[in-house]
């Protein structure tokens, strides 16, 4: 898989990292120790926290560097708020995702359902929505507005793709909506949070929520074309999880398009539960057709596009990382396509 994102490991980030930690689990904690250990079992599963980080670099775009030799990105406290807030939608919404999917293992580790439960999984998912919303109204009206937005964009995401799962007529219109709700609005609502907790200009708060839309897009994409071509000790999982699932993401779409013998025999295969025989024939298909290069060519349009959006802004040491975050994430395709 690709290496460690330097946006993570860039100076202040360690000390930022400390503070969404300590607050994702500081806001999980309850009287009742039974809906603690679940809400916290993910956050202590670890994570690259991608979504509250960029939240705290946002919010730095304009406040440019504290002092000192090592150029440390200042961390606003209201920023690590709003970012935890959005990670706690994305956590809450995986143990959602694992009840549907009925999946027995995350980051790892035991599933919240397969452990405890679906009910359970469901309330404690639910639980996390809860308070990531009590922690966007801390923020104020915006905020709390925006991000009970994005859980609706998110939930119309998941649905999209439910609504077209082992369905061959699955359209890239209807793969890239989906893909922007249940993935790329909670990259634009950090991104975009941190504008707004910092104060900016109103034209640097909607670039970058433009710019993290963009990011999540070509995240989605790329975790999409690593989902074919990638091992299955790197994913934790076997490859074409999506595919075996009915999620018919970009590469497989894109080879379906091409038409020809291998599309025929992809679409006879696809529509439906494959057998094993039949999900590795698939993969091979996919991987030998035209629709993974496209595919990894559509993410890195994506990031690009999104570095353009920063171009607005004033010159930072912020911008940088976030354009080096996003020009990171697809170099992790070199030498895959």
């Amino acid at each position: 898989m690709a290496a460690r994102n330097p946006l993570l490991d860039a100076p202040g980030m360690a000390q930022a990292r400390d503070r969404v930690e300590k607050r994702l689990l500081g806001a999980v904690e309850t009287g009742d120790a039974a809906m603690t250990e679940m809400a916290s079992h993910l956050i202590r599963a670890g994570g690259k926290r991608q979504r509250p980080l960029f939240a705290v670099v946002a919010a730095a775009t304009r406040t440019g560097v504290e002092g000192g030799a090592d150029g440390e990105v200042a961390v606003l406290d209201d920023a690590v708020t709003g970012g935890v807030s959005v990670e706690l939608v994305h956590i809450g919404s995986l143990y959602h995702d694992d009840v549907i999917d009925e999946s027995p293992t995350r980051r790892t580790v035991e599933s919240v359902n397969a452990r405890w439960g679906n009910l359970r999984a469901i309330l404690a998912g639910d639980f996390l929505l809860a308070r990531a919303s009590e922690l966007a109204a801390s923020l104020g009206t915006e905020v709390a507005g925006l991000l009970a937005a994005t859980i609706g964009r998110l939930c119309e995401g998941e649905l999209r793709e439910l609504g077209k799962a082992y369905q061959l007529d699955r359209t890239e219109a209807d793969y890239l909506a989906a893909i922007e709700g249940k993935t790329a609005s909670l990259f634009a609502t950090a991104c975009r949070i941190g504008g707004i907790v910092a104060e900016l200009p109103r034209p640097d708060i909607d670039a970058l929520g433009a710019f993290g839309l963009g990011y999540g897009m070509a995240f989605q994409m790329v975790d999409d074309v690593l989902d074919v071509v990638a091992s299955d000790d790197e994913l934790g999982k076997p490859a074409g999880h999506d595919m075996a699932e009915g999620v018919y993401n970009l590469p497989v779409l894109r080879t379906l398009a091409a038409g020809g013998p291998e599309a025929d025999r992809l679409g006879a295969l696809l529509g439906g539960p494959l057998t094993p025989d039949a999900q590795a024939e698939a993969l091979a298909i996919v991987r030998g057709g035209p629709g993974v290069a496209e595919a990894a060519a559509a993410a890195r349009t994506a990031a690009e596009d999104a570095v353009g959006v920063l171009a607005g802004l004033p010159p930072s040491a912020a911008v940088d990382g976030l354009a080096g975050a996003a020009r990171h994430l697809v170099a992790g395709l070199d030498g895959r396509t």
